[in-house]
């Protein structure tokens, strides 16, 4: 187990990284965060944000049990990278979207504690998506940060992301409001540069028998006869 040590009034406040515990309840519910992780990461490459997974977010400096673990978290001004765990007294941030990949045996501490600890910390949006549809009819649940506490989202878009969501079988799928375009998943960009690899490849080969096409006139009839005009 990895820790991060602070000092607090002379005595040392140990923060773990890790409790030894599983990612994830399931495959499906490993592949979902993952796949969230490596979009939402790419997306924001270009600005000064990070997105975390399953990492421990402490929110109470001095008590290190007074934690929790989201398992994915985007947090806007603050240095990209990775982080072995998330302080907000120290990042000045608080995490502004969280996404909870949520099955029957998490449904309590999801809708329950999580909620009522994010909405008291601010955080803006928070999504709750059940890969398997087994207690979230539509899979996919979001709460907006209003004046009088958290607000259900009826219309699946984070306006904190500027994205659409949609479920997409076991993920969910992330496109832009500015354009529409669907932010590839891995598995998508592994396809889409197959088949560009494919077409090039078949351009290539369709060019090389057009040129011995072209060689096979030649030594037969000379030159192709020019165009004067």
């Amino acid at each position: 187990m990895t820790a991060v040590v602070t000092t607090l009034k002379n005595s040392e406040i140990i923060y773990p990284s890790s409790d030894g515990e599983p990612v994830a309840e399931t495959y499906d519910h490993l592949d979902a965060i993952i796949t969230t992780l490596v979009v939402l990461r790419q997306y924001l490459a270009d600005r000064r944000a990070t997105v975390l997974a399953n990492q421990y977010l402490y929110y109470a400096q001095g008590f290190s049990k007074l934690r929790v673990a989201p398992d994915v978290m985007v947090i806007f001004d603050v240095e990209p990278g990775g982080r072995d765990n998330y302080k907000i007294w120290e990042e000045g941030q608080v995490p502004k979207v969280i996404f909870e990949m949520t099955s029957p045996g998490t449904k309590s501490e999801d809708i329950i504690n999580k909620k009522d600890l994010y909405e008291r910390i601010e955080v803006q949006e928070y999504w709750l998506f059940d890969p398997r549809g087994e207690w979230i009819p539509e899979q996919l649940r979001g709460y907006r940060l209003g004046e009088n506490g958290y607000q259900l989202i009826t219309d699946s878009r984070s306006e904190i992301l500027q994205l659409k969501l949609e479920i997409e079988g076991k993920v969910i799928g992330f496109y832009r409001e500015d354009n529409g375009e669907k932010l590839w998943i891995p598995d998508e960009w592994a396809s889409a540069f197959k088949a560009e690899s494919q077409r090039a490849e078949a351009e290539s080969q369709r060019a090389a028998e057009l040129e011995a096409l072209l060689e096979r006139y030649r030594s037969q009839f000379g030159e192709l006869p020019q165009d004067n005009g």
